[in-house]
């Protein structure tokens, strides 16, 4: 089995067993089946971005912090290599730049989208969640709960997070773009 696949597995079932959930209500939170989230838990399957991003929000956390580790040093160096990229076979890649911190809902994302791909949609997060996106490069569909937004070079993006959100590339080039959301968890207050 792989190491960082045992590793997510056991992170996950320690904080769905942390906020007191069980395997069938987490199912039924995140629309991931209980057998796959029984699979992912023992090491022996290994998820989608789509999927681990379904487990995080119905966690109320982030995809970083199911990968990572939480790091509580004030200053924290994430060479390219210590950072957690995941490329779909769709033709996009997710690179997650910053650490997991303890307490902190916080995630720094870079996305490089192949002509054309389709990343799909993500589900709500709580209530008080923010996220924004920013295009670098190329163009962007941003849909928010049915309703296309177009990006271009340099457009940025905000939205309130409790919403169903999907991204994809109408271009016929690539497009990076990079997204910062703060997610509101099952003990933060909303501010």
């Amino acid at each position: 089995m792989d190491a960082l696949v045992v590793r997510l597995g056991g992170r996950l079932r320690a904080l769905r067993q942390a906020r007191g959930l069980g395997l069938e209500v987490l199912a039924e939170a995140s629309g991931v089946s209980r057998s796959m989230i029984s699979d992912i838990e023992r090491g022996t399957r290994s998820p989608t971005v789509l999927v681990l991003a379904r487990l995080a929000t119905a966690l109320g956390t982030t995809v970083s912090r199911l990968l990572g580790e939480d790091e509580p040093a004030r200053v924290i160096e994430l060479p390219r290599g210590r950072q957690h990229a995941i490329d779909h076979p769709a033709g996009w890649q997710r690179r997650i730049l910053s650490p997991a911190l303890p307490g902190v809902e916080f995630e720094l994302i870079r996305t490089r989208v192949d002509a054309g791909a389709v990343i799909g949609t993500f589900a709500a997060h709580a209530p008080g969640s923010r996220e924004y996106v920013a295009v670098e490069s190329g163009a962007l569909t941003v849909t928010l709960d049915g309703i296309e937004h177009h990006l271009g070079d340099g457009d940025a993006l905000y939205y309130a997070g409790d919403c169903e959100h999907a991204f994809a590339n109408p271009g016929d080039t690539e497009c990076v773009y990079y997204t910062a959301m703060s997610v509101i968890g099952p003990h933060q207050e909303r501010v």
